[in-house]
C-alpha cells in the first residue's frame, strides 16, 4: 500500500501545480477548460473515442475491479481473485497456444487493451474501491500532451485485500507506460507502451466439507468466515507479465486535398513479452496426490514471446481499406529441467518459431460495411489459421442490423500440451488435435426496441480439464464428439419520467457435448432506478436496486494448482437470487459509488450462494469509491 499511497501523491501532485494561482482572484477571469471532445482516447487499432465523465448504469456496472461490465461473470469472495464463467464468446482469434494459468488473466491488459491519449490539457484520473478486511483499491493515471504531437501517460492499479476466509489475501500491481506521437503533416505515427503486471493470489484450497455445512446451515458462531476451516493455509501462486510494444506507420501515398482518392501506408510492430506463473507450497497437501517434496514445493513456468509484424495498407474512395502483413514469432515456453519416470520422460520446454501472413478488407457504403480478415501459420511446428467476415446495415438513426462468421483452428493452450509440478499427478505431455470452431452471429440493435444478438459456436476437438474416474485432481482432456452451443442475449430498458429499469436478460443452451461444457441455461440481471438532479442541479444523482440471478447448474470447479477450472459433475450450484442497493452521485467530474452487495444474505436463513465448489461467494457488504478526474 506504500507504493499506492506514493503513487497517489504523485499523481496528485500535477493538480496543486496546474491550479496554482497568485491569489488575486479579481485581477484574473477563469479559464474555460476545452470542450471534453478534445480528450481523445486512442485504441491500438486507432480507433478514437472520447473522455466521458457522465454517471449512468452502465459506469455502475463497470465500478469493479476489472472496470469492465461482468454480467457473465461469478465473482468470488475477495477482489483479484479468479472469475468463474458463466457464459462464453468464443471470440479470441488466436494462432499460437494462450499461457497457462488463465483463470488468473481476466484482469491481464492485452495490447488491445491499452489505451493512448491526445489531449488539450494535462488528465489525471483517480479509482478507489474498498475492498476487504484491511484492503483497498486504488487504479491511477496521469495524461499530457507535451505538444500537439506527443503525448505519454503513466498508469498504475494498486491492490491488496485480506479477505473474509482463512489464507486468502489478494494483491494486484499493474503499471502502465504509454505514448504516441505524429509528425506536423501526420504522415508518420507511432503507438508504443510498456506494460507490467504482478498478480498474487494466497490460496487455500476452499473450505473443508465441514466448513461448507456450517456456512450454509449460517450458524450464528460462524459469522465471522476466518473461524471457518479451509484445506491448507500454506499456499500461493503468483501470474506475473510484462510487455513492450510499439506500432508505427508512415503514409506513402497522402490526401492533399479532398480531391484525392487514394492513400498508401506502410507499417510495422514489434513487442517482446515475458510472462511466468509460479505455485509454491510449505508442504504437501494429501488431496492433490503425492510429492517428490516433503517441504518447500515450487514450480515456475515461463513464456518468453517475441514477434515482429509488416503491414501495408491501401485506402481508396471507393475501393475501401485493404491491408496485407506478414509476421514472424518466437515463443520459448517451458520449466528449468526435464523430468524423468521410469516409464519415460517429459520435457521442459516447447519453443519455435512461426511464421504469420494474413489480410484484411474494410468498405462503408451509405448505411452498409462490410467487414473480412484471414490469417494462417505459414511454417512453424503449430497450425493456425482462422478467416472472418462481417457485415451490417444501419436502416436508419435507431435501427441496426449485423451478420458474423468465423472459422478458427489453433492449438490448445500450452498447460494442456506440458505441464510440469512437484506434485506427481500435475505432470503430463500430450499431443491434441487442434481446436476448431464455427461461429455464426446475429445482432438487432434499437434505442426505441432492445438490443439482440444470437451466437451459434460449433466446437470439434474442444479441451477441457475434469476430474477423471478414481483420480483426485483434473487432467486435460480432448473431446473425441462435437461441442453445439447457443446464446441469445436481449437488452431493454425502460424510461418513465425519473425512473427507469434496465433488463439484461440470456438464455444459452448446449445442443451437444453439455457433459464437457456445463452452463446455467438462464441469467438474468435487472435493475430498477430512480435519478434526479439536486442543489440546483450541481448534484446528479442516480439510486436503485439490481437482481441477478442464474439458475442451477454443475458448476465448474476451481483448481489452485493449475489456477483453471476444471468440470465436476458432484454439486448443483446457482439458483440463488442476489440483490444489491446502490447510490451513485455524480459533482462535476467527481462520481461517487456507495452499494451494499448481496442484501439478500441479510434475509436468509441459509446460505447457498457460492462461486465454486467450496467457495462461498462474498457476504452482505457497504463498500464506497470514487472516480475523480482532473481536467487541469
Amino acid at each position: 500500500m506504500r507504493k499506492t499511497f506514493f503513487l497517489f501523491l504523485l499523481l496528485c501532485l500535477p493538480t496543486s501545480v496546474f491550479s496554482q494561482s497568485d491569489g488575486d482572484n479579481s485581477l484574473k477571469t477563469k479559464k474555460e477548460n476545452p470542450p471534453i471532445v478534445l480528450y481523445k482516447i486512442i485504441s491500438a487499432q486507432r480507433d478514437t473515442t472520447y473522455l466521458d465523465t457522465s454517471l449512468n448504469l452502465q459506469k455502475e456496472y463497470r465500478f469493479n475491479y476489472l472496470r469492465k461490465d461482468n454480467f457473465e461473470l461469478q465473482e468470488f469472495s475477495n477482489v483479484g481473485q479468479p472469475y468463474n464463467k458463466l457464459a462464453y464468446d468464443f471470440n479470441n482469434l488466436n494462432l499460437k497456444p494462450l499461457f497457462v494459468a488463465q483463470s488468473h488473466h481476466f484482469g491481464y491488459r492485452e495490447v488491445e487493451d491499452i489505451e493512448y491519449f491526445n489531449l488539450p490539457t494535462p488528465l489525471t484520473e483517480l479509482y478507489f474501491k474498498t475492498a476487504f478486511k484491511q484492503g483497498q483499491q486504488l487504479d491511477a493515471f496521469f495524461s499530457v500532451n507535451t505538444s500537439d504531437q506527443f503525448n505519454f501517460s503513466v498508469a498504475y492499479k494498486g491492490v491488496r485485500s485480506l479477505g473474509a476466509y482463512q489464507h486468502s489475501l489478494t494483491s494486484t500491481g499493474d503499471f502502465r507506460f504509454s505514448t504516441n506521437y505524429h509528425t506536423k503533416n501526420k504522415r508518420y505515427q507511432i503507438l508504443a507502451h510498456v506494460m507490467s503486471l504482478d498478480l498474487l493470489n494466497q490460496e487455500n484450497g476452499g473450505l473443508t466439507n465441514e466448513s461448507v455445512a456450517l456456512f450454509q446451515s449460517n450458524n450464528s458462531e460462524f459469522r465471522d468466515r476466518g473461524r471457518l476451516d479451509v484445506k491448507f493455509e500454506d499456499a500461493e501462486n503468483e501470474l506475473k507479465g510484462f510487455r513492450v510494444f510499439a506500432k508505427q506507420e508512415y503514409e506513402l501515398i497522402t490526401k492533399k486535398d479532398s480531391t484525392d482518392l487514394t492513400t498508401f501506408i506502410i507499417g510495422n510492430e514489434i513487442g517482446f513479452e515475458d510472462k511466468s506463473y509460479v505455485y509454491k507450497q510449505d508442504t504437501p497437501f494429501s488431496g492433490f496426490g503425492d510429492s517428490y517434496k516433503t517441504t518447500g514445493l515450487f514450480k515456475k513456468s515461463k513464456l518468453e514471446d517475441f514477434s515482429v509484424k509488416g503491414y501495408a495498407q491501401l485506402k481508396n474512395k471507393y475501393i475501401g481499406k485493404l491491408s496485407a502483413f506478414l509476421g514472424y514469432t518466437d515463443y520459448n515456453f517451458g520449466y528449468n529441467s526435464v523430468i524423468i519416470f521410469d516409464s519415460g520422460s517429459i520435457t521442459n520446454r516447447l519453443k519455435s518459431n512461426l511464421v504469420q501472413a494474413g489480410a484484411a478488407f474494410s468498405k462503408k457504403h451509405k448505411g452498409f460495411e462490410i467487414y473480412g480478415e484471414a490469417a494462417i501459420n505459414v511454417s512453424g511446428d503449430y497450425d493456425g489459421n482462422y478467416l472472418k467476415a462481417a457485415t451490417s446495415y444501419l436502416i436508419n438513426n435507431n435501427q441496426l442490423v449485423g451478420a458474423e462468421i468465423t472459422t478458427h483452428s489453433v492449438v490448445p493452450n500450452f498447460n494442456f500440451l506440458l505441464n510440469q509440478s512437484d506434485y506427481l499427478n500435475y505432470n503430463w505431455q500430450n499431443e491434441f488435435d487442434n481446436v476448431k470452431k464455427q461461429q455464426l452471429k446475429l445482432k438487432y440493435e434499437s434505442n426505441k426496441v432492445a438490443k439482440v444478438s444470437f451466437d451459434y459456436t460449433g466446437i470439434e476437438g474442444y479441451t477441457y480439464f475434469a476430474i477423471k474416474n478414481n483420480d483426485s485432481t483434473p487432467t486435460p482432456h480432448q473431446f473425441n464428439n462435437r461441442v453445439d452451443y447457443l446464446k441469445i442475449k436481449l437488452q431493454k430498458e425502460f424510461k418513465f419520467k425519473k425512473f427507469g429499469l434496465e433488463n439484461t436478460l440470456l438464455y444459452q443452451s448446449v445442443l451437444s457435448g453439455a457433459e464437457v461444457l456445463k452452463l446455467p441455461q438462464f441469467i438474468t440481471r435487472n435493475t430498477l432506478y430512480f435519478e434526479d438532479q439536486w442543489f440546483k442541479k450541481a448534484l446528479f444523482m442516480q439510486t436503485g436496486l439490481t437482481f441477478k440471478y442464474y439458475s442451477e447448474y454443475m458448476m465448474n470447479a476451481y483448481d489452485p494448482v493449475l489456477a483453471e477450472f476444471y468440470v465436476q459433475d458432484q454439486t448443483e450450484l446457482g439458483g440463488y437470487p442476489q440483490f444489491d442497493l446502490f447510490f451513485n452521485a455524480r459533482v462535476q467530474q467527481v462520481r461517487i459509488f456507495f452499494k451494499y452487495e448481496n442484501l439478500t444474505a441479510l434475509f436468509s436463513n441459509s446460505n447457498n450462494y457460492f462461486s465454486a465448489p467450496g467457495y462461498p461467494y462474498r457476504d452482505s457488504v457497504l463498500r464506497f469509491g470514487i472516480v475523480w478526474n482532473f481536467l487541469m
